[in-house]
C-alpha cells in the first residue's frame, strides 16, 4: 500500500522554526526521519520521481520569506504565487504579511502534502495548485515570488518563457537565490540581500550573502552578489 504523505510527514517530521525565520515553523527532515521511505515509495510508481526538496529550507526561500516578513508593504492587500513552493516558506510568509490571496504552486505531491501541513501549522490560508502551471498563461495575481527556481539548467529553461509572461501581463517577479549558476543575471535588479542558510551547508559554516532580485523585461547590467566583509 502506497504511504499516505500527510500522516508520514506528521508521524516522522520534526515542525520547527526555521534557523533565519523564527516567525515561520516548517515540518523539516532530520536523520532519523527516515524519508527515504516516503521517497522510494514514490519511485515504484512515479517515472519521474521528485528530489524532496520540500523536506528543508533552501537559501532563496529563506532570503524572499525574510524580505516579505520585513517589508509587508510588498505583499500587502497583493494577490501573491508561491511559484516552485516547497515547503511554503514563502507562501506562508507573504501570507502573515498580509496578502490577500496567496497561492502556491508545487507538482510533488509530498510536497503539496507538507505544504498543507506547514500552512495550517502557522495558521495561514494557501491555495495549493498541484500541477506545473508553467506551460499555460500565469494565474490572476499580482506578484510572482520565486525562490530557488533556477538550480539546475533545465528547470531555469521552463522557468523563464512563463516568467516572461507574467512580465508581459503586468504581474512582478521577485526572485530569491544565494547566487546559483543558472541565474538569469543580465534580466535582474538586486533588491535585498540577507544572511541565511542554505541546505547542505554545514551547521558552523560562515554565513553567506543570497539575495532577492526584482526580475526586469529589459536587458541590464548583472549585479552579483557582493561577498560577505
Amino acid at each position: 500500500m502506497r504511504l499516505d504523505p500527510t500522516a508520514f510527514i506528521k508521524a516522522n517530521m520534526r515542525l520547527v522554526p526555521v534557523p533565519a525565520l523564527h516567525e515561520i515553523r516548517l515540518y523539516t527532515a532530520h536523520p532519523s526521519s527516515g524519508l527515504r521511505r516516503l521517497v522510494e515509495d514514490d519511485d515504484a510508481v512515479s517515472q519521474e520521481p521528485q528530489p524532496p526538496y520540500w523536506a528543508y529550507a533552501w537559501a532563496g526561500g529563506a532570503v524572499l520569506a525574510r524580505y516579505v516578513l520585513e517589508h509587508p508593504e510588498i505583499v500587502a492587500s497583493r494577490r501573491v504565487l508561491d511559484l516552485g513552493a516547497g515547503s511554503g516558506i514563502v507562501g506562508i510568509a507573504a501570507a502573515k504579511a498580509g496578502a490577500c490571496e496567496v497561492m502556491a504552486a508545487e507538482v510533488d505531491r509530498n510536497g503539496v502534502a507538507a505544504l498543507a501541513l506547514n500552512a495550517a501549522a502557522n495558521g495561514v490560508t494557501i491555495t495549493i495548485m498541484g500541477n506545473d502551471i508553467t506551460s499555460g498563461p500565469p494565474p490572476a495575481v499580482d506578484l510572482v515570488l520565486a525562490g530557488d527556481v533556477f538550480y539546475g539548467q533545465g528547470v531555469a529553461l521552463e522557468m523563464m518563457p512563463f516568467l516572461d509572461r507574467c512580465l508581459a501581463a503586468g504581474i512582478e517577479v521577485l526572485v530569491g537565490d544565494p547566487g546559483r549558476a543558472y541565474l538569469p543575471r543580465s534580466r535582474l535588479r538586486l533588491v535585498a540581500e540577507y544572511k541565511v542558510p542554505d541546505f547542505g551547508e554545514a551547521k558552523d559554516a560562515s554565513l553567506k550573502p543570497s539575495a532577492v532580485f526584482r526580475l526586469e523585461t529589459e536587458l541590464s547590467l548583472a549585479l552579483p552578489i557582493r561577498p560577505s566583509p
